[in-house]
């Protein structure tokens, strides 16, 4: 017996989602800002000979990327499905999550290894010229991280660059403090280890990143979710004797969904919409907005192993 029903009524989850017309404003004042701060940040850094200054451009240049895809990826997932991609365009969102964590890593590689070259052989480097660029950076990359910060756990795409801004506005500071040392001291050293420290601190702020986007990437039961606790509360529903075949995964960065196969009693066949409409709730508040579930009796085989 087969019978499946389709749930996208999550309006309990979507209630916090982030809107769409508030993040357009931010993240377009994001790239804004950052592509103006990326210019001047290399032209300080060519004329400085700052490589601290010029690793953090070709970073904040990653960000006004990354900042683009994102914005690009939630147009298309509020895109409306057809008949070869049935979702629409949800996990667009994702995939740009994922390639954005890839990015930052293959930043980082490069960062450590101009920051080695350099160290074995220091350059005259304009400490002035670095401090005051950088101080101009912690006030841009910390705006631009504020106007994330309502929406920054309600999404993957979000909290990616909340992060990337605020670890930003981090870096920029030991910029300042790396262009203050050099000005007064002039160890030209320095600036290679400041590389290396932001090199190391933005491969910190991005691997969870990473892990959590391949996690979704592979349809694997998001992070926040404890299936245990799911199951659970998919056996408390009146009705539902038994569940099994049941998987989660990520629709979008906002979007969670269901598929389940319930073991149900005979008699309780004639209310098994009253029990789909349970379910639903239940998932509801458990951010899963899309459900399907196929109803079984006790001696039924589905011809499935049980998972």
């Amino acid at each position: 017996m087969h019978s499946h029903d389709h749930s996208h009524a999550g309006h309990h989850h979507h209630d916090h989602a982030p809107k769409l017309d508030h993040l357009n404003a931010a993240f377009i004042w994001g790239i804004v800002l950052n592509s103006a701060f990326v210019l001047v940040e290399a032209i300080a850094g060519f004329w400085s000979g700052s490589l601290s200054l010029l690793t953090d451009a070709g970073h904040n240049l990653s960000d006004v990327a990354s900042l683009a895809l994102a914005l690009l990826a939630f147009k298309m997932s509020k895109a409306k499905s057809n008949s070869t991609y049935t979702y629409g365009y949800k996990r667009s969102t994702i995939i740009v999550s994922f390639f954005n964590a890839v990015i930052l890593v293959v930043a980082v590689g490069f960062i450590v290894y101009e920051a080695v070259m350099r160290f074995l052989q220091p350059e005259n480097i304009a400490g002035g010229t670095v401090a005051w660029v950088a101080f101009i950076g912690i006030a841009i990359n910390a705006f631009t991280a504020w106007l994330f910060v309502k929406d920054k756990d309600t999404d993957l795409n979000v909290k990616g660059a909340y992060l990337h801004m605020a670890v930003d506005a981090i870096v920029s500071l030991g910029v300042v403090v790396s262009g203050i040392i050099i000005y007064f001291s002039h160890w030209y050293w320095v600036d290679s280890v400041v590389s290396i420290i932001i090199g190391i601190v933005i491969l910190t702020g991005t691997w969870s990143l990473l892990k959590d986007s391949l996690r979704l990437e592979m349809d694997g039961v998001p992070k926040e979710m404890d299936l245990a606790k799911i199951k659970a509360e998919l056996k408390k529903a009146k009705g539902v004797v038994d569940v099994h075949h049941v998987h989660v995964w990520a629709l979008s960065t906002t979007e969670n969904a269901l598929t389940a196969h319930l073991v149900i009693k005979p008699q309780d066949m004639a209310g098994f919409n009253d029990i789909k409409h349970d379910l639903r709730h239940r998932l509801e508040h458990l951010s899963i907005s899309h459900s399907t579930f196929e109803p079984e009796f006790l001696d039924e085989d589905c011809g499935q192993p049980k998972c």
